[in-house]
């Protein structure tokens, strides 16, 4: 009896240590899959939110575009020149800006992005002001631009490119004009109707804009009683429409290019980081001409989830 006792508890020790070792084995193959997975490198990213990175097929979750392969031989350290032979720049008087872009001294090649090799978006420091150039390249590689400011203050003029190789960048500076000031109230309140050449255009959820989340951009336009569908919209550097917003307080930068929409003319979706007051600037063209309404927002703090996007569009 002793005997067969302690052959079942052998059989059972054996029996045991069999599970272990095959639990282990099996927490080993996990582990092994899970790493595997973990280091796997993401091979494409988007060409105007490098912070997005995915695999072959994906597309950007900010505008909508493919993903390209990521640039191994990324160049580092451009600098942004932007100069005028005019000493002083006076409101109301046109200006003619020259912009180098460089590495090491010298000027490097740019890729075509949206329809133009170079985006330049001036706005005043309040806001109130903005204008969407581009600026003309040259023999020698730089770029040449006329701008003419509306009233005295600070500007910010930022430079939007993509160097070939690299990944997109937008460079931000700030510029002094000097003559006679605004006379306006810089006041910004909340504006999610615009009115421009005869549109009316509404942001339709312009009071549910959060942070921490996917954020839809969903727009009406409307004239002489007519809904506009994106079948009505004509082509503005290669989208339906193009979307800039900036905050009020740190300035940040979002370039956003809408999305193909069925039910909307105007559709984009981004991910915004900062809570805070933004202005909104949505460009799009019917009948051949260029409109420009604004808006103003104010975007709530929202539930940190893990869907929460990481970066920023373009600061």
């Amino acid at each position: 009896m002793k005997k067969i006792k302690k052959s079942i508890l052998a059989l059972a020790v054996i029996m045991t240590a069999f599970a272990a070792c095959n639990n282990v084995e099996n927490k080993k193959s996990e582990t092994s899959e899970t790493s595997e997975e973990a280091v796997q490198e993401y091979t494409h990213e988007c060409s105007m939110h490098p912070e997005v990175k995915g695999m072959e097929g994906y597309k950007c979750t900010k505008c909508g575009m493919d993903l390209q392969p990521i640039k191994k031989d990324e160049i580092k350290a451009l600098k942004v020149d932007i100069s005028s032979k005019q000493g002083v720049i006076e409101s109301g008087k046109p200006v003619n800006f020259s912009i180098s872009i460089t590495d090491n001294g010298k000027n490097v090649p740019l890729e075509v992005q949206h329809d133009m090799k170079m985006h330049l978006l001036v706005v005043n420091e309040e806001l109130t002001w903005f204008d969407h150039i581009h600026p003309e390249e040259q023999t020698d590689s730089t770029y040449n631009v006329s701008e003419t400011f509306p009233f005295a203050g600070k500007y910010l003029m930022f430079t939007d490119f993509k160097a070939v190789g690299a990944s997109g960048i937008v460079d931000k500076q700030e510029i002094e004009i000097k003559g006679i000031p605004s006379n306006q109230v810089a006041k910004l309140d909340p504006k999610y109707v615009s009115k421009v050449g005869g549109y009316t255009v509404t942001l339709l959820n312009g009071e549910d804009l959060k942070t921490n989340r996917p954020q839809d951009l969903k727009f009406t336009i409307e004239k002489d009683g007519k809904q506009f569908q994106v079948a009505d919209m004509q082509n503005y550097l290669g989208a339906t429409a193009h979307i800039v917003m900036i905050s009020q307080i740190d300035k940040d930068f979002l370039h956003i290019h809408p999305m193909s929409d069925k039910q909307l003319p105007i559709y984009a979706e981004t991910s915004i980081n900062k809570p805070g007051v933004y202005r909104m600037w949505v460009q799009f063209k019917i009948d051949g001409k260029l409109q420009t309404a604004d808006f103003t927002v104010d975007v709530s703090e929202g539930e940190k989830t893990s869907e929460a996007h990481s970066g920023h569009d373009h600061h």
